[in-house]
């Protein structure tokens, strides 16, 4: 499996990166660690997890995931194997968190990587990231920023001055952000280089087929800042395997639980599904063969972070990185691209 090195780091991770969330609530701990074991023979050596998972989050399956792949991690040379946590952020009435995450002030961040360290069962994270920004900005399906829904936030500078602590210390080697805008991740590398605090080197942000708004002003930001992305959702939740097409009341996380189609149930999300399936099978691929390859092609993309319930679903992720697809395919999705721009981003 080809390998990349992440921003200015010198970790060097494979183009398939594991996501866990599915580990302590679809999947049973027995069932994440053959996911994890058959991964690893393939040639993944990056996974991604975070305190906040298993997902959806709730009180009873808080922090489970970490705890999953805490088990697993303790039976393997852990040099080999390059760890990505994430530190919830404020806004999102998560209690159970440190009574609330309040934002990513120096307590905050201290006792949220000691407790992940705990539950992950090692003495350090390779790339510890913020979930979502302390501060006002849309996310997680929401496409306009509303100045009139401003908050308090833990300024930026006090936030990587915490995180620098913790890598003096040897707890976390480097820094990622997560649904991250443009301003944000300038923000962070500009008081980066003014102060001599830790760098950020990756970004993980949603990307697929019917989001491809990281391809605007983040895709340059990135590159001239030699910031990674490590692309999550490159199924759109399922979406783009055609499954919900066929049947709507198809088995995943859209119909298991209430609320995870919402960032989904826009105006022509079905018909550019409809449109890069049909794609798909006029040229011999299944659309998630499509959806995941188009991914994995684009030359921004470090690492990809897929997710998976069953192992032939993750079969299918790990086959989708030997497919290339044709200059003709490429410039079908373009098209398709133009006619239906980003339905869900």
């Amino acid at each position: 499996m080809r390998t990349s090195q992440l921003g200015g780091s010198d970790l060097s991770v494979s183009e398939i990166c594991l996501g866990t969330m599915t580990f302590g609530a679809q999947n049973s701990e027995a069932e994440s660690h053959s996911q994890l074991d058959r991964a690893f023979a393939a040639g993944v050596n990056f996974i991604d997890t975070a305190e906040m998972y298993a997902v959806p989050p709730t009180a009873k399956t808080y922090g489970k995931t970490e705890q999953i792949v805490g088990n697993w991690l303790v039976r393997q040379a852990r040099e080999k194997v390059i760890l990505a946590t994430k530190a919830c952020g404020p806004g999102r009435s998560l209690n159970w968190i440190r009574g609330g995450p309040t934002g990513f002030d120096r307590a905050n961040l201290r006792a949220a990587v000691e407790a992940s360290l705990k539950r992950l069962r090692t003495s350090y994270i390779d790339l510890y990231q913020l979930h979502w920004p302390a501060r006002n900005q849309p996310m997680f399906g929401q496409w306009q920023y509303d100045p009139t829904q401003e908050r308090p936030a833990t300024p930026i500078r006090e936030t990587l001055e915490a995180l620098a602590e913790l890598v003096r210390e040897g707890k976390i080697r480097y820094v990622g952000l997560s649904n991250e805008h443009s301003w944000g991740v300038m923000e962070f590398v500009r008081l980066a280089r003014a102060y001599d605090l830790p760098r950020v080197v990756t970004l993980q942000n949603a990307y697929h087929l019917m989001n491809r708004v990281f391809e605007s002003g983040l895709a340059e930001v990135c590159h001239r800042e030699n910031v990674s992305l490590l692309p999550y959702s490159p199924l759109a939740f399922g979406i783009l395997s055609g499954k919900y097409l066929a049947d709507p009341k198809a088995s995943g996380r859209i119909t298991l639980f209430a609320g995870f189609g919402q960032r989904y149930a826009k105006p022509n999300v079905d018909a550019a599904v409809a449109a890069y399936a049909d794609l798909a099978r006029r040229n011999g691929l299944t659309p998630s063969q499509l959806a995941l390859s188009f991914v994995y092609s684009r030359w921004f993309v470090a690492s990809t972070v897929i997710g998976a319930t069953t192992m032939a679903q993750l079969e299918e992720n790990l086959g989708a990185s030997e497919l290339k697809l044709s200059a003709d395919v490429l410039e079908a999705i373009d098209a398709i691209h133009l006619r239906y721009t980003n339905p869900a981003p």
